[in-house]
């Protein structure tokens, strides 16, 4: 009997996207035919103003970090975050109880934090429910909405997202430590540094540094690339922009002094893990997606950028484990990629194995596993206390 998986995410931020795209194209690969898929964007759903989170989002992340901080450490704890459901469940329950009445499943996965509680809260109105799982798609600073004690199972990354867990009212067998899921296909497309070099036609000598900004072309990617190419750094540079085609076009159209190759929007299973594989450094502000995916493709990382709260642990991540740096200045992060340039390719292969030794290329696998045996469990009858 084919079992049916519901996923809710939201797209604040491409994360919690990918994460849900990750596990479905390993349940795919795994079990084929014998799974059906369905996926709701809930904010999109929900009265104003969450409705307008996946605009908002990245334009207050990339032009406030301030602004984004205060909102942040606003909500986050226990108590603020309890207040914070109630009012969303209040204000969009009928709305919830419509979504969850009309997409049923055997198992419902949600990627998001904000409305893991509130949706849950709408399932618990059905005679009888399907396991309710989240899959924590922020590493190491983990946002205290991501956790409710009555869910059925929580897949966190780290051992420390374990911990804020356990202080929150998670119990330790409620939690899995896993790793976060990066797409199977990102995974069996890496390839040696030769052979993507050929696919590309980059220089096959020349050290390349990767600098990217995330699918929406956020950070500061314009003002890094004029301070890389600056003067001569034996090096071509490799610059992925996103969505962002006016940052694509002024770069394409600008005076190099470095050999150099511009992309646009990337996909993550398809020339992402290649131009990753052709690298020798990665430059990129602190998202847990492409820290997890430098980190398989053994890639030294300079953070040059972080959304404070839910990335800043991130940078502790990389850092502490001596895969990387974190240079939030532009002439800085030119400045040391420099100075690793210059100690030539054994010191860069120690930063590779540090990078790889954060890696959790099997993390996707697991939870896939995981989600199949709970579509598989009986549903759960409709308590009248809840």
């Amino acid at each position: 009997m084919t079992k049916r998986v519901l996923f809710l995410f939201s797209d604040t931020g491409g994360g919690h996207r990918s994460a849900f795209q990750a596990i479905q194209d390993a349940m795919k690969i795994r079990y084929g035919d014998a799974v059906d898929f369905d996926a709701v964007d809930v904010l999109r759903e929900c009265k104003w103003p969450l409705n307008k989170q996946p605009e908002l989002y990245p334009r207050v992340v990339n032009t406030s970090k301030i602004l984004w901080a205060l909102v942040y450490h606003s909500f986050d704890g226990k108590r603020r975050t309890g207040l914070a459901r109630q009012l969303i469940y209040r204000n969009n329950r009928r709305i919830l109880r419509r979504i969850v009445a009309e997409h049923p499943a055997d198992v419902v996965v949600c990627t998001h934090s904000v409305i893991g509680n509130p949706s849950f809260r709408a399932l618990l109105t059905l005679e009888e429910r399907p396991p309710f799982l989240t899959v924590v798609t922020d590493l190491v600073t983990t946002p205290s909405f991501w956790y409710d004690p009555r869910v059925d199972h929580c897949f966190v990354p780290t051992a420390t997202a374990f911990r804020r867990g356990l202080r929150l009212g998670m119990s330790p067998s409620q939690m899995q430590i896993t790793g976060l899921p990066v797409n199977p296909h990102f995974i069996n497309s890496m390839t040696t540094k030769e052979a993507a070099r050929a696919e590309f036609k980059f220089d096959p000598d020349l050290p390349a540094v990767l600098i990217v900004a995330g699918g929406e072309g956020m950070g500061t990617i314009q003002k890094m690339v004029e301070a890389l190419d600056a003067r001569p750094l034996d090096a071509q540079l490799l610059v992925v922009c996103g969505r962002n085609e006016e940052l694509k076009t002024k770069l394409e159209n600008r005076s190099w002094t470095n050999p150099h190759h511009i992309f646009g929007f990337v996909t993550n299973h398809q020339a992402m893990p290649r131009i990753m594989a052709a690298s020798d450094i990665i430059v990129t502000k602190a998202g847990p997606s492409t820290i997890s995916e430098a980190a398989i493709a053994g890639l030294p990382m300079i953070i040059s950028d972080r959304i404070p709260g839910q990335e800043t642990g991130n940078v502790r991540l990389v850092t502490e484990n001596k895969a990387g740096v974190y240079l939030p200045k532009p002439e800085k992060v030119a400045e040391r990629i420099r100075e690793w340039l210059e100690e030539g390719p054994e010191a860069l292969a120690e930063r590779a194995a540090n990078a790889r030794r954060i890696a959790r290329p099997d993390a996707v696998w697991e939870i896939a596993s995981a989600v199949w045996d709970w579509a598989n469990r009986p549903k759960f009858a409709r308590s009248r206390l809840s």
